[in-house]
């Protein structure tokens, strides 16, 4: 498979008046001068790559390598459109950590320095989902207590209490007395925070919500101001869930209008929409609605209960794994829990007609969950029905702690979702680490829907700006050619052997990067029991505290799974080996991939590479990424399975990889990694 060219050009659409590339380059040097920084080639690249898209009105997609600074370079030039245009940026990402960066640090201090060039300082808005706020309805009693009496409960002086009750009580006691002095009502501003429990006592998700136009208090609302200073600033940052939901609602239902989209962490955003798009019915979600109907709307329906019941009968005999040809049984159960489910809402609607207008603001609040509770179901219903052949349904099932089968359905595709809700009546800058795949965008490009067999291509660019990194000098990917593949039996004594000599070799200094929580536990017994090591695995502790002392202890190594794939950022020698026990392939009993994969081999095309290797590509790039992460790293990246060094499928995944010096040789990679171990440990090292 040949790579082409990093950039690849496609129609454009005329050019505007707008924010120029000269212009765009001398406010990127203001910032870097007020930020203390010097230029980078890669920076300034995209800088101008990002005006020169936003200026002729065509997507972008940028691949900017660690240490980059893409963030400063997107946020330039789409403060400047912001600002001369009048209009509005929103920058959406993937994690809290980028986030809070974009927010925190980057935006106050870029426009601090833009201010004296555009004439104003620029403005910026944090918006998160609803559930992330106080609801002040329900605080004043608007919706029924989650819990008997929560409210009611005082901590009785000198009480230091015993139990989940106990704790629960004085943290929602805590929580009313923070609602009386916060601005904000934002949970993240809460130090020390809550259980998620006692959070629920006071705050609502947008499902249910009672909305600006029916909520009693919706002058007060911190949701609603949040929302109302969006609508007014130059550039708003939100992540990947609310881009999605907004996509699937329609523009304009949760994020303001805006004519510049900017996606960092783009690798992630098809699998952001797709978790937002999958739906489930189980009968203990059934049975729930048919339970809150009764107490918040003091309405029987039978008829649900009694579908509940046969749908939890039908899923006792049904097959896990994706329905192709559904049981009757299970077709009639889901048809019934549909009816069943419509006519309750007419009943309600009903109900809710004919109640008195001196209705107090709980009854009325009750009501509005007990119809949240059923239209979901109806919904959720109604799409397993219809069998759409764009949609894909399955089985789970039953699992630990008593967790009954249920149903589940995601649509085969989130590409024309994302064409047609997000890529269209806006320009779209998608940047990432990792979005190129064996060489080449076109992958990512037509997950975003920018490849059509049946319409005309959305114009879109592709740059890989590189990164400041020297990956040849500063690492080595050394492939375990000799080990066995792995297998389902965990993992033999030669890869626990290959691994305890590969640490022992640097010293500790080893963060291990595993398929399954059982694999990391695993292998962290096996090479303390090989080393007499420190090994942190995952779950032995908060994450995050985990890797506070894999970076303040050298000598510590530290193993989990997909969470430490994308969000370890540990410069320095702390961290000069990365180990991959297997290539990061989907689970082959994923019915949603599997699905997706089928398709593409019916329409012609490669199914197992489109879905299967391009799933493993990015996580398998995240994840070496974790090693380099400045410009003074040293390390190796060890992959445990031969497969990337013999399958034939190799090939492409190392072209996705950072470009590492690469070998097979275990010697030469111990032999590396003890002359690290031995610098870092000299003194001064």
């Amino acid at each position: 498979m040949s790579a082409p060219s990093t950039e690849q050009v496609h129609e454009q659409h005329p050019q505007r008046e707008e924010v120029d590339g000269r212009e765009a380059a001398d406010l990127l040097d203001v910032v870097v001068r007020e930020l203390g920084g010097q230029r980078r080639e890669g920076q300034e690249r995209m800088a101008q790559a990002v005006t020169d898209a936003v200026r002729a009105r065509r997507h972008l997609l940028v691949q900017a390598g660690t240490g980059t600074g893409k963030s400063v370079a997107y946020l330039v030039p789409a403060v400047a459109h912001a600002v001369h245009r009048g209009s509005r940026a929103v920058v959406t990402t993937a994690t809290i950590a980028l986030q809070a960066q974009v927010v925190d640090r980057d935006l106050p201090r870029l426009a601090r320095a833009l201010a004296p060039a555009l004439g104003r300082e620029p403005t910026w808005e944090l918006l998160k989902g609803r559930a992330n706020y106080l609801c002040r309805n329900k605080l004043d009693g608007g919706f029924p207590e989650e819990e008997a009496a929560l409210f009611d409960v005082a901590a009785p002086a000198g009480d230091t209490g015993a139990g989940d009750a106990g704790r629960l009580g004085r943290e929602v006691v805590r929580l009313r007395e923070w609602a009386g002095t916060t601005r904000t009502g934002d949970r993240d501003e809460l130090d020390p925070g809550v259980s998620d429990r006692a959070w629920r006592q006071v705050s609502v998700s947008a499902r249910e919500c009672l909305g600006a136009q029916r909520c009693p208090v919706a002058d007060a609302c911190f949701s609603e101001r949040v929302r109302a200073r969006a609508r007014e600033v130059d550039v708003v940052v939100t992540n990947h869930a609310m881009t999605a939901i907004d996509a699937l609602e329609g523009s304009g239902q949760l994020l303001p209008e805006h004519d510049l989209l900017v996606v960092d962490e783009a690798h992630e955003l098809a699998d952001r929409l797709t978790a937002v798009a999958t739906a489930e019915l189980s009968a203990g979600v059934v049975g729930a609605a048919a339970r809150r109907l009764r107490r918040s709307a003091g309405l029987v329906s039978d008829a649900l209960e009694d579908a509940g019941a046969a749908l939890e009968a039908a899923l006792e005999d049904a097959a896990p794994g994706r329905l192709e040809r559904r049981p009757a049984a299970l077709s009639d159960a889901v048809a019934a829990v549909r009816d069943a489910a419509r006519t309750a809402l007419t009943d309600l609607r009903t109900a809710t007609e004919g109640a008195a207008k001196e209705e107090d603001a709980e009854a009325r609040g009750s009501r509005h969950l007990a119809r949240a509770a059923v239209q979901e179901v109806f919904a959720v219903a109604e799409r397993l029905a219809a069998d759409s052949e764009h949609d894909v349904a399955w089985v789970s099932a039953a699992g630990p702690g008593g967790r009954a089968p249920s149903l589940h359905v995601a649509p085969l595709s989130v590409a024309g979702l994302l064409r047609e809700r997000l890529f269209t009546d806006r320009t779209v800058v998608a940047t990432s680490a990792t979005l190129t795949l064996g060489g080449s965008f076109e992958p990512v490009a037509r997950s975003f829907g920018l490849r059509s067999a049946t319409r005309d291509e959305a114009p879109w660019t592709g740059v890989d700006v590189g990164s400041p990194f020297d990956y040849a000098r500063q690492g080595i990917l050394y492939v375990a050619r000799h080990l066995p593949p792995p297998g389902r039996a965990g993992l033999p004594d030669a890869v626990l052997d290959e691994l305890a000599a590969l640490l022992e070799a640097a010293g500790g200094r080893t963060l291990g990067l595993f398929s399954s929580r059982r694999a990391a536990e695993e292998a962290a017994a096996g090479v303390r029991e090989r080393t007499g090591r420190t090994v942190l695995c995952q779950g032995d502790d908060r994450l995050p505290r985990l890797v506070r002392r894999f970076a303040d202890e050298a000598a510590t190594s530290l193993f989990g799974t997909m969470s430490l794939w994308q969000g370890v950022d540990v410069p320095g020698p702390s961290c000069q080996l990365v180990v991959i026990d297997r290539i990061p392939f989907p689970r082959p009993d994923d019915p949603l991939m599997a699905a997706r994969a089928r398709a593409v081999d019916a329409a012609g095309g490669n199914g197992f590479l489109s879905v299967s290797a391009a799933h493993a590509a990015v996580r398998l790039a995240q994840g070496a990424g974790r090693l380099v992460r400045a410009t003074g790293d040293r390390g190796v990246v060890a992959v445990l399975d031969p497969r990337l060094a013999t399958a034939r499928y190799g090939g492409f995944l190392r072209e996705s990889l950072p470009g590492f010096w690469a070998t097979t040789s275990p010697e030469t990679a111990r032999q590396a990694l003890a002359r690290l171990d031995a610098a870092a440990s000299a003194p001064g090292g």
